[in-house]
């Protein structure tokens, strides 16, 4: 009996550590999109994070870099991890540096916690880059990201609108289709 049991145990290993390297060979030969690659690599940056806001339009060959980062180097990084992707003739980069500000600073922590300790809204921070995006530039702050329903999306303007030195709140969050 216990040598049954060893067996099953050892082919169950073995098939754990095969799984990866079958599925591998299954991915790797569908070619992903222009598009899809951008997005990889773009979300792929080291210091990408919930204070940056990163998007792009693809025109053929060409891609154009948009959106606003706090950090200057992630604009530089962005620009030349697109650069190495094969087929892009050319990037445009139009990715704004925030202005250093302690004052944004402390606000961008407080939406934070505003939105992400928020019961209906903390979901939304799980994994390793979190879906609402806060982008604070002289006291204004504009949400950007997706979530599951329109309720979510008022509850995160509502959040951003407590914290104390907020101006004003945009609301660029956008509702998940198929979803109400």
């Amino acid at each position: 009996m216990k040598r049954q049991v060893g067996r099953i145990s050892l082919v169950a290993i073995g098939v754990l550590l095969a799984a990866p390297m079958l599925l591998q060979g299954t991915t790797k030969n569908v070619p992903k999109s222009l598009e899809e690659q951008v997005r990889h690599e773009l979300v792929m940056l080291p210091y990408y994070n919930v204070f940056d806001n990163l998007a792009f339009a693809v025109n053929g060959d060409r891609v154009t870099l948009m959106g606003q980062v706090v950090r200057p180097t992630l604009k530089t990084d962005a620009e030349r991890v697109v650069k190495r992707i094969p087929g892009v003739a050319g990037v445009t980069n139009e990715i704004v540096v925030l202005p250093l500000s302690p004052f944004d600073n402390r606000i961008r922590w407080g939406v934070l916690y505003a939105i992400y300790g928020n019961n209906a809204l903390w979901r939304y921070g799980l994994g390793a880059l979190p879906t609402i995006h806060i982008i604070v530039n002289g006291g204004n702050v504009t949400l950007e990201g997706v979530v599951d329903r329109e309720m979510d999306k008022n509850i995160a303007n509502l959040a951003a609108n407590s914290v104390p030195g907020v101006f004003s709140v945009t609301n660029k969050l956008r509702v998940a289709s198929g979803r109400s």
